[in-house]
């Protein structure tokens, strides 16, 4: 069965902006914030949802995850374009944002991933390898200063 060329980015992050990354285990080096492809009927709520509980143990109703209300649209790499349909290149990623109040130890994925870290956000941002990552933990900051000021 192929995967839908519709995915969620979610960018794990503490209230100091500590963001949690990712080493892929299909690609070690790659590092990146949780993401995932929806699954047939799920919103992007429940595949946000779904996937930081599969890649990470951490359950989104313990924090407050939220809809950034972001979306890039990519070419999928060619080295996984196999996962796709024939004619499928390119797919369309939706921003979250899940805020920890601090650094929270995680249990990952073995199957997706290698090892994972907390870095500062800048850091973070230079760290991982898809541009729309690095773009949306560049925007972290806004996102959290609108949170703090909307409550």
């Amino acid at each position: 069965m192929y995967k839908i060329p519709v995915s969620v980015l979610v960018v794990i992050h503490t209230i100091d902006l500590q963001v949690l990354l990712l080493e892929r285990a299909d690609h070690p080096g790659y590092w990146q914030s949780v993401t995932g492809s929806q699954d047939p009927g799920e919103t992007l709520l429940q595949t946000a949802t779904r996937e930081v509980s599969e890649e990470t143990g951490l359950s989104t109703a313990d924090y407050e995850l939220t809809d950034w209300r972001i979306e890039n649209r990519y070419e999928i790499y060619q080295e996984w374009r196999w996962r796709y349909g024939p004619d499928v290149k390119f797919n369309t990623e939706h921003v979250f944002g899940l805020c920890l109040s601090d650094i929270t130890p995680i249990k990952i994925s073995i199957r997706e991933h290698l090892n994972y870290i907390w870095l500062p956000w800048q850091q973070a941002a230079e760290q991982v390898f898809s541009s729309s990552n690095a773009d949306a933990i560049l925007n972290l900051p806004a996102h959290v200063q609108f949170a703090q000021t909307d409550t």
